[in-house]
């Protein structure tokens, strides 16, 4: 039987891994995680594997087309497959969707927490290298309008609280053409 002698040396390995390029490395196994679940989820759709044959085919293959998500990681280019009628849609993210969730809700949650949204913007392009407009950041904003209103309306008279802490912060905002300082009153019971 033949013995393989293995010496590991610890320091360089831990030099080469420090000095490595870990952005790319975490990338490409996203990609590769990612286009692999992609290409699980057609065989499913489908019901057949490539080359078989089966009476319970669904459809046929019809080569990737390449589409660029943005992550926190940064921008990444996926390669999604497609099927030959067109109907096959994966759930690795939402139809015309060009971003993580998980990086709009961090977009939004730096609005809540009073960023505005030019720097935003500014953070989204220094930390994933891609720009998105001041307005893909308003409009994820109005969707949070139901919730704080729902919030902001609910009635204080039916439960006992025994502190309620009163805030108020000056904004500015456009009305009858004029931009002036109005103060937004914050309530919230404990």
């Amino acid at each position: 039987m033949t013995q393989v002698q293995f010496n590991l040396n610890v320091d360089v390995l831990k030099e080469a891994v420090v000095n490595s390029n870990l952005d790319m490395v975490i990338k490409s196994a996203v990609v590769l995680v990612l286009n692999e679940f992609m290409e699980k989820e057609r065989d499913d759709y489908l019901k057949a594997a490539p080359y078989e044959r089966a009476v319970e085919r669904r459809d046929y293959r019809n080569g990737y087309y390449e589409r660029e998500l943005l992550m926190s990681i940064g921008n990444i280019t996926l390669k999604v497959p497609r099927t030959r009628n067109g109907e096959f849609s994966t759930t690795v993210f939402e139809k015309y969707s060009r971003c993580d969730q998980a990086l709009v809700l961090s977009m939004v949650e730096m609005v809540v927490n009073g960023v505005s949204t030019r720097k935003v913007t500014n953070i989204v392009e220094q930390l994933c290298g891609k720009n998105v407009s001041k307005s893909f950041v308003s409009s994820l904003t109005h969707k949070l309008d139901p919730l704080v209103n729902e919030w902001a309306g609910r009635p204080l008279n039916t439960t006992y609280y025994p502190y309620v802490f009163a805030d108020a912060m000056y904004i500015k905002v456009r009305e009858h053409n004029r931009v002036v300082s109005k103060a937004v009153y914050i309530a919230t019971a404990i």
